[in-house]
């Protein structure tokens, strides 16, 4: 979708790359990131209203350290440089950067020097800035003043007013930077001259236009397991071409507990969507019957998808699109600092699909992260227990049973995973946690229950915080609630006699066990 005001992030590697992009559009301005490898005409096709140069983790001098097309930069377009990024702008302009004695990592006080420089309007003089640099500044370029100190770097902020060109040393998109939004907020809208426009109302008026054009008349479908992202891309859709859509579930027995009945009840009863639902859970069981490799799982069910979803398509004419509900996470997550294509997971998506049926995609969100999308859903007057439910992996509660399927350790997990969620409601928890769920290990252990001696199932409970599901932290429980909801699970559902709690982050763990 083309956008009348967008704020090209330039990637150099850093891990707050993702930050920057998500303040931005905290301001209502888009915004997007492209890999350092994007060329003149590319960024000439998106006509931006500004590059932000992102850090990295090199020194601009290491071989093979990343670069910048000086032609980029004489575009007259307005231009943040923050810690690499400005390291850059000082070499490419033709300043000094030299190793620091003592490099900065972590806080550090930001003193300001320049205070009519449009960049720190209404900045405390003196503030707390987030460091991450082993280089910095020795002699400034021609055209640039100093505008900032910190205690390591006599040079930390520099601005050329006349080009609109301006350089932090610090990182003003982490949180632990103290006035960084208003910084950044500055570069907007005080020296780009931004309309901040950019707002879910908006966003759900132009989908609506550009789905009407793109569609034309030609029918479109739409898999709908359920989740947040595809219901909320059904409803717009819907609201762009009526009856033209047609929204298919299949249950796959892989589902929560009585999620299918709920989810038929919703669409249908609240959200219009005329909902054809077809029980498959026989045919996928039969298939994952004795396969245990995770890889192996995810295949044959997308492939057990794709054979049922077919079959029902099959029966609507002049189907051209398909409607995924692909989000910007899954766009860049795999895009390289070296400059490799954007891929796609294909576990997010209904892989495979597209190209089986000779199908085009409508893939409303694949410039938005979750928590834009659940806004687009807020402005679709979509519930909003519906829009704050958890993340649920497309191969459902298989990819949560470490081990073979049978319908057995799913009824089993079902029902544990049911107390969990319940229990978190009830606490007041869920609305604070990412994603939280069961997993059913393949593992089991001796236990007593009464005079009994048993030798059962260990299940264990996750639960994570997070903004976007690319990085995530465990949730630190209260000890009484973790040991109610161990005590329930153990004491109703037969089978499981040992609960563990998982105290991973993403990285290096995953947030799925598989």
């Amino acid at each position: 979708m083309q956008h009348e005001e967008t704020i090209l992030i330039i990637d150099f590697g850093s891990q707050f790359t993702q930050l920057i992009t998500r303040r931005v559009r905290e301001a209502s301005v888009y915004s997007e990131i492209h890999p350092h490898t994007i060329t003149l005409d590319e960024i000439k096709k998106i006509n931006p209203a500004a590059l932000i140069l992102s850090g990295g983790p090199m020194s601009v001098y290491d071989a093979g350290a990343p670069a910048l097309d000086k032609s980029i930069l004489e575009l007259n377009k307005p231009v943040l440089g923050i810690c690499y990024g400005m390291q850059l702008l000082c070499k490419i302009f033709n300043g000094t950067v030299e190793p620091a004695k003592d490099r900065e990592y972590g806080k550090s006080i930001l003193q300001i020097s320049d205070k009519k420089n449009k960049l720190f309007k209404d900045v405390k003089e003196t503030s707390t800035v987030w460091m991450s640099h082993g280089d910095y500044l020795t002699k400034i370029p021609e055209g640039f003043t100093i505008t900032a100190s910190s205690d390591s770097s006599p040079i930390c902020s520099i601005a050329d007013k006349q080009r609109n060109i301006y350089g932090v040393q610090f990182h003003p998109e982490v949180m632990h930077t103290e006035e960084g939004k208003k910084i950044i907020n500055n570069f907007l809208f005080e020296v780009c001259k931004c309309s901040g426009n950019w707002t879910s109302h908006n966003f759900v008026e132009q989908s609506v236009k550009s789905i009407k054009e793109k569609a034309g008349n030609s029918n479109v479908i739409c898999a709908l397991s359920g989740g947040v992202d595809s219901t909320v891309a059904a409803v717009l859709v819907k609201k762009a071409i009526g009856n033209q859509l047609i929204c298919i579930h299949i249950d796959t027995g892989l589902m929560r507990k009585n999620e299918s009945a709920m989810i038929k009840k919703i669409f249908n009863e609240n959200l219009s969507l005329n909902l054809v639902y077809i029980d498959s859970s026989e045919r996928f069981l039969k298939n994952l019957e004795g396969v245990s490799d995770p890889e192996k799982k995810r295949k044959i069910i997308g492939n057990t998808f794709i054979e049922v979803f077919e079959e029902e398509s099959k029966k609507y004419k002049d189907v051209e699109y398909l409607v995924q509900g692909t989000l910007y996470p899954d766009v860049i997550e795999s895009v390289s600092v070296k400059g490799a294509s954007a891929t796609i997971k294909t576990h997010h998506n209904v892989g495979g699909l597209p190209e089986k049926m000779k199908l085009k995609l409508i893939e409303p969100f694949r410039e938005l992260f979750k928590d834009e999308v659940r806004n687009v859903g807020r402005e679709l007057n979509i519930p909003e227990f519906f829009l704050m439910r958890h993340p649920f992996p497309g191969p459902g509660l298989a990819v949560r049973i470490l081990g073979d399927i049978t319908k057995t350790k799913l009824d089993l997990l079902r029902e544990a995973d049911d107390i969990f969620i319940t229990e978190l409601q009830k606490a007041g928890l869920y609305d604070k946690i990412w994603q939280a769920f069961c997993v059913l290990l393949p593992v089991q252990t001796v236990g007593v229950m009464g005079d009994f001696r048993t030798y059962e199932n260990v299940l264990a409970l996750r639960a994570v915080t997070s903004s976007d599901g690319m990085t995530a932290d465990w949730f630190r429980f209260d000890q009484d609630f973790l040991s109610d909801v161990s005590n329930k699970i153990i004491n109703k559902v037969r089978g499981i006699n040992r609960v563990v709690y998982d105290i991973s982050s993403k990285p290096p763990s995953t947030i799925e066990w598989e």
